[in-house]
């Protein structure tokens, strides 16, 4: 019978390591996507290899029997009875909190996993022996929710507000991205460096320590009545850890100064600058996987551990002191991770990275670096207080976004992330209690609910699901690539303004042709291709604004697109006149509209300048500098408006004082005037649009 039940539970963990792929190694690699630094593909592969690094050859070779210390049990060993229980709740708790992770994973929520299975243990603990809850340990977890996602926050809040004041603020961005870029590598490194010592390869230190190679003292922290003095023998930072670390930043500082000196970017600008942020990224993103694996693999594996611990020992009981995990299982373990982050780990990536505010490089970059330094402080013997990756990663996300203004930050996709937060606990621990219950301490039974739950979970993961492969999730604020790849609504938006100025050219060349009495016929049929190129242009652009977190309301936006997209109406419609009849018949009426048509061809110009500054008053994260810049240009904009509004006046009065020898000719003529000064009072209102985003 034990080998159905081994079988089963096998089974259970690999379902479990698949969810933690699906939904918490993909919200840590939610930023990495959101803000173009990794595209989707990309960051399924970086995951899975960095993951399953992590998992199998640092995951813990002994794991707690009892998981993060919520259930007490006290000091006698464990009896058979006892341990059968825990056998069989062990995996009542797995299959709960793996069915959570499915349905949290199918909603797009961030959940934490740790807290999903020590919800179900505390569920099963509940039921076996309701004394053998650790209350205290768990109003820790209780008090993480506020306090990892503030603390996140906060600090990924001043990161960037840090790059903003330094980098952005600059006259030269890109160029005081080369000076300070080293810099900021160096602390960077060194968190990474003390984070992946005292998270990552705290299993494998004690494994070497256990085997008489080093001592572990000298690299990981003191557990208990420890000193902040380094060079004590109870150090919480021991010296030797903190030279590895200064020693790894620094390394990276130089590595990254002379890789600034000879590389050339082909960006300009705030896109180069993020460039530097796209690598700080990527590093900090393959870390994030290593250390995930290294550590929330047991989440896995740790309740399968004391499974196998228990149905092949001679006696059936639970060993006390600590459980070793084969490989077998940490393999297991590390393929399921990948599994799941690579078949379903789309849809939480798709809530961190578009959904909750936008991200770009350098703002992922603050929400990971954040969030990094959040769980090493809390790591640390001096406050030894459990939190989640997911949690403080989330509230770092919205830490960011606040740095643009709370209009910046979905609050209603929070709520529900919060919420679903809350929900974890209860669901999983009466998940736990119920399939407990209906295991009944029988393999069968155990087999016959796993069949049932698998069935209920295919149909689940199959409902409204489209029939089509995921797409690469695009941002708002991301900067194309070198290879093309990424790219933005703000870049559709330029393109689209790129062509309504190639609209509005097409139009200047057909009235200079009406002007000198030629057939204008080709360079309208010109301007009607041009306009509907646009007009494809901007329904790309508004259908890529679904599910995108931007920097402003959608609302102002859509208002932007369709105030720029009447301008190549406009245009077209001047065409389309040309083509009624031949113009006036005088030549200095002619040269007034020639005159007019350049002036609001040059307003158009301009306009499309204008948009390119958003873009930057974006990447910029609104810095005042590109503030008073795009409010410049708009100005530029409304002036060169008022001077073809002259020009139109003139021609008109000229018009109609000397028309009345044709006045069929000058009313057409007039009518041309109306349509081209329409085109300039559309760039006036278009490049106006953008004054609620500087003003707000």
């Amino acid at each position: 019978m034990w080998e159905l039940v081994l079988i089963a539970a096998m089974v259970i963990a690999a379902y479990m390591a698949w969810n933690i792929g699906a939904n918490d190694v993909a919200n840590a690699m939610g930023t990495s996507v959101g803000s173009g630094a990794l595209t989707l593909k990309r960051a399924i592969l970086v995951a899975a290899i960095f993951e399953f690094l992590g998992a199998v050859f640092f995951g813990s070779h002994v794991t707690d029997t009892i998981r993060k210390g919520v259930l007490d049990f006290g000091g006698d060993d464990f009896s058979r009875d006892l341990s059968q229980k825990l056998m069989y709740g062990f995996m009542a708790a797995l299959l709960a909190a793996a069915i959570w992770l499915t349905l949290a994973t199918k909603m797009g929520l961030p959940v934490s996993t740790t807290h999903s299975i020590v919800g179900g243990v505390i569920g099963v603990g509940l039921f076996i022996q309701p004394s053998s809850v650790n209350w205290g340990k768990v109003s820790e977890i209780v008090l993480s929710w506020v306090i990892s996602p503030m603390l996140g926050g906060f600090l990924a809040f001043l990161t960037f507000y840090a790059i903003k004041k330094l980098i952005m603020e600059h006259e030269e961005p890109l160029q005081r991205t080369r000076t300070l870029a080293p810099l900021l590598a160096f602390p960077t490194f060194a968190v990474l460096g003390l984070a992946l010592q005292f998270k990552a390869l705290k299993g494998f230190f004690k494994n070497l320590d256990s085997k008489g190679i080093i001592d572990s003292s000298k690299w990981l922290p003191e557990k208990e009545n420890g000193s902040f003095n380094p060079l004590s023998d109870s150090a919480w930072i021991p010296l030797n850890s903190i030279l590895v670390a200064i020693a790894i930043g620094t390394l990276a500082s130089l590595v990254m100064a002379a890789a600034l000196r000879k590389y050339e970017f082909k960006e300009k600008g705030y896109a180069g600058m993020e460039r530097v942020f796209i690598w700080l990224q990527i590093i900090t993103a393959c870390y994030v996987a290593f250390a995930h694996g290294a550590n929330d693999v047991a989440n896995a594996i740790g309740p399968m551990a004391a499974i196998w611990d228990i149905s092949t020992s001679a006696d059936g009981t639970l060993s006390k002191d600590g459980v070793e995990v084969p490989l077998g299982l940490l393999l297991l373990g590390g393929i399921g991770i990948t599994i799941g982050v690579a078949t379903w780990g789309y849809k939480v990536m798709d809530t961190i990275g578009k959904k909750i505010t936008h991200i770009t490089p350098s703002r992922g970059f603050a929400a990971e670096f954040g969030a990094a330094t959040t769980v090493l402080i809390f790591s640390m013997p001096f406050l030894a207080v459990p939190i989640s990756t997911t949690h403080t990663l989330v509230g770092a996300v919205v830490g960011v976004g606040l740095a643009g203004g709370a209009s910046a930050v979905d609050f209603k996709v929070f709520a529900k992330i919060a919420g679903s937060w809350v929900v974890s606990l209860p669901f999983a621990g009466i998940g736990a209690v119920i399939l407990y219950v209906l295991f009944a301490g029988s393999g069968v039974n155990v087999v016959i609910v796993l069949i049932l739950s698998a069935v209920g979970v295919i149909y689940v993961m199959r409902r409204d699901e489209p029939a089509v492969e995921p797409v690469p999730i695009v941002q708002d604020e991301t900067p194309v690539g070198e290879d093309g790849e990424g790219g933005s609504i703000l870049d559709l938006f330029h393109e689209h303004a790129a062509a309504v100025e190639e609209t509005v050219n097409h139009m200047l060349a057909a009235v200079s042709m009406a002007v000198k009495g030629e057939d204008p016929s080709k360079e309208i049929k010109a301007t009607q291709d041009a306009e509907l190129k646009a007009d494809k242009l901007k329904t790309k652009t508004r259908e890529s604004m679904a599910g995108v977190r931007m920097a402003f309301s959608k609302e102002t936006f859509l208002h932007m697109i369709s105030r720029q997209d009447r301008i190549a109406d406009y245009a077209q419609n001047v065409a389309e006149q040309l083509s009624f009849r031949p113009l006036y018949d005088n030549d200095r009426a002619r040269e007034l509209v020639q005159i007019h048509a350049e002036k609001v061809a040059e307003t158009v110009k301009v306009y499309e300048d204008t948009v390119e500054i958003l873009k930057d008053l974006a990447y910029s994260a609104f810095s005042k500098k590109e503030q008073q810049t795009l409010m410049e240009m708009i100005k530029v904009v409304n002036e060169l408006e008022h001077e073809a509004d002259e020009a139109e006046r003139e021609a008109a009065a000229f018009v109609f004082s000397e028309g009345d020898d044709d006045p069929l000719g000058a009313m057409h003529m007039y009518r041309v005037l109306q349509r081209l000064d329409d085109v300039a009072n559309a760039a006036e209102k278009a490049a106006n649009a953008f004054l609620p985003i500087v003003t707000s």
